[in-house]
């Protein structure tokens, strides 16, 4: 229990760190995946070619490698990002890709009918996206949305390979050092608790949008 005690506030140190990537990866890749998704079902052809590529390469390359690319390679052409905002950056184009494609499965699933409903309410294409078919679709993509929010939160610890001081170099540091497992037992436990705290809320989330049946 003491040597508990005295690991305990790096790993909670590597915890916040772990945190922050999640939390601010959620608040940027979220609205730029609505975005993609309604870019990629207009009539504009070379905005809907540009974005398919986007997507395909955020999702047809691994994460790791993007994270390297973004910190390593980038500094080459002179785009140069700090390790914290590198991963930021990685994170964000990564999983708003991924809600893109989620996005895009959630809006053609709106009858077009209720489009033409909403021209005959004189409603503009924005107040019908907001008012009338985003909340829809909230409902239709939370499961899948779901399913990556935990993804997340276990995709945080990649941050690792550009030196950032996560929850599981915290751990990893930690029993490189005293040479037991005891750290990375806690590092599961804390992951644990995350996920288990995560997936609580988007259960009341599910729960809050359960009246449009």
């Amino acid at each position: 229990m003491h040597y508990i005690l005295e690991i305990l506030p790096s790993l909670l140190s590597g915890a916040v760190m772990t945190l922050k990537i999640f939390i601010w990866t959620l608040i940027g890749s979220l609205p730029l995946g609505l975005v993609v998704g309604l870019g990629m079902m207009t009539n504009f052809k070379p905005l809907q070619w540009l974005l398919h590529l986007y997507v395909w390469l955020m999702r047809g390359t691994p994460l790791l490698l993007q994270l390297i690319f973004v910190f390593y390679g980038l500094p080459l052409i002179g785009i140069v990002f700090p390790r914290y905002y590198a991963a930021l950056f990685a994170f964000i184009l990564n999983y708003g890709a991924y809600f893109a494609e989620i996005f895009r499965g959630g809006l053609q699933s709106i009858d077009n009918g209720q489009y033409e409903s909403a021209r005959v309410l004189r409603l503009s294409y924005w107040q019908t996206i907001r008012k009338i078919v985003v909340p829809q679709v909230i409902k239709i993509v939370l499961p899948s949305v779901g399913n990556e929010v935990i993804n997340l939160i276990k995709d945080s610890s990649l941050v690792y390979v550009i030196g950032l001081g996560d929850l599981l170099r915290a751990g990893n540091v930690a029993t490189s050092r005293d040479v037991t497992l005891i750290p990375l037992v806690l590092v599961g436990v804390i992951y644990l608790a995350l996920t288990a705290v995560t997936t609580f809320i988007l259960g009341r989330v599910e729960k809050h949008y359960s009246y449009w049946k």
